[in-house]
């Protein structure tokens, strides 16, 4: 289609409530629901792990779902008695600089965001200057204290080399998260005792391009076991 994705979620919105489509993604409430359980699951492994909850979770920010989803999940507990409200996770939203309505949102202290009609970043999965679940996700991150960050596509790659260091391969945008984190603790925003979960939302092979854009260039070497073993121990 000649368009962005906000373009795209604009038509679809609109065939679904002529009743031509049926919109799977995004504002989907069974969608969410089962984000949600991205929250539980987090807080129950880092209980079990830990002997209790992060400080912070830290999450790259498309059209918002999963801190909707999140705060959402924060807030049931709350209510059922699971969960302190001085215990609930700082959400903290990470958006590319070339697509931050949500970042420009929070700063300004706005409860609306204001739509980059263009964005532009190589994190496709946050590629978006609409985020249809900002009046969800806003409180969210206000409420729980957290904030939200942009950072630069150079820092996102970085973040993603790092981690695939660490044998852990994600698409750009899960990478924001990291390097969302990185630049809030150079900020002193994140103190040093702060424990923190930094959410990653997609495989590697989701934007293989960019991952080989990402990677370095292929070096020679010669058909040969031990210059293949002395190059590795290089």
């Amino acid at each position: 289609m000649d368009g962005n994705f906000d373009a795209c979620l604009d038509i679809v919105q609109e065939l679904a409530a002529r009743g031509e489509a049926y919109l799977l993604n995004s504002l989907n409430p069974f969608r969410l629901e089962g984000q949600k359980t991205i929250g539980f699951e987090i807080l129950e492994a880092f209980r079990d792990d830990y002997g209790g909850f992060p400080d912070r979770i830290v999450l790259p920010v498309g059209n918002a779902g999963n801190t909707a989803a999140l705060y959402k999940a924060f807030r049931e507990l709350v209510q059922s008695g699971a969960l302190a409200v001085d215990e609930v996770p700082k959400l903290t939203g990470v958006q590319a600089e070339g697509a931050a309505p949500m970042v420009e949102a929070i700063e300004a202290g706005n409860d609306e965001i204001r739509r980059w009609e263009e964005v532009e970043t190589r994190a496709t999965a946050i590629r978006i200057g609409n985020p249809v679940n900002a009046p969800k996700a806003i409180p969210g991150i206000r409420n729980t204290g957290g904030t939200a960050v942009a950072v630069s596509d150079a820092a996102i790659t970085d973040a993603q080399r790092q981690l695939a260091e660490e044998g852990v391969g994600v698409e750009p945008a899960s990478a924001a998260s990291l390097a969302g984190l990185k630049k809030l603790r150079r900020e002193g925003v994140v103190d040093d005792d702060e424990r923190v979960v930094c959410l990653t939302t997609g495989h590697l092979l989701k934007d293989p391009d960019a991952a080989y854009e990402a990677g370095s260039d292929p070096e020679p070497v010669p058909n040969d076991v031990d210059a293949v073993a002395a190059h590795l121990e290089e």
